[in-house]
């Protein structure tokens, strides 16, 4: 309706701004969207350029566009249940996978990079702290001390 319109226009007119401010003065500016709910409906959840919120201006006018996104996170609310027709061996197994995948995505955070205007696009993994809401290199894993960011 008009007022999605109006919503629309406003951001278009914020990051245009941003855009300028940032050619101005030189300088990196970072601006958080929200997601549309889209992703929740979807089997991959990793999300992607048309998952912003009122994307069409964000997704224009941003040199770089990165999301964050933690397998884990939708993991660990898939807990699997026993199916009525499902016997002992075949839960178990199906639990057993499960808890194996949480695992090996344990503590993993993946940077997207969505969009990069001059460089390419993919995918970074990261360790995630989630009592410090800390990421660093992967190899902490693995008993090293990497650098943290």
């Amino acid at each position: 309706g008009k007022r999605d319109d109006n919503r629309v226009q406003e951001i278009s007119e914020i990051t245009r701004g941003l855009k300028a401010l940032a050619k101005e003065l030189d300088i990196p500016v970072v601006a958080l969207s929200q997601l549309s709910r889209a992703v929740e409906m979807r089997e991959d959840k990793r999300p992607q350029l048309a998952d912003l919120r009122e994307s069409g201006s964000i997704e224009q006018d941003a040199d770089v566009v990165l999301f964050v996104y933690r397998e884990e996170y939708y993991h660990a609310r898939a807990e699997p249940t026993r199916r009525q027709d499902e016997g002992d061996e075949k839960f178990n197994q199906r639990y057993q996978n499960w808890q194996q995948r949480g695992e090996e995505i344990s503590n993993i955070a993946e940077v997207v990079v969505a969009k990069q205007r001059h460089g390419p696009i993919g995918i970074v993994q990261l360790h995630f702290d989630g009592a410090f809401t800390r990421f660093s290199d992967l190899e902490r894993r693995f008993g090293q001390e990497p650098e943290e960011y």
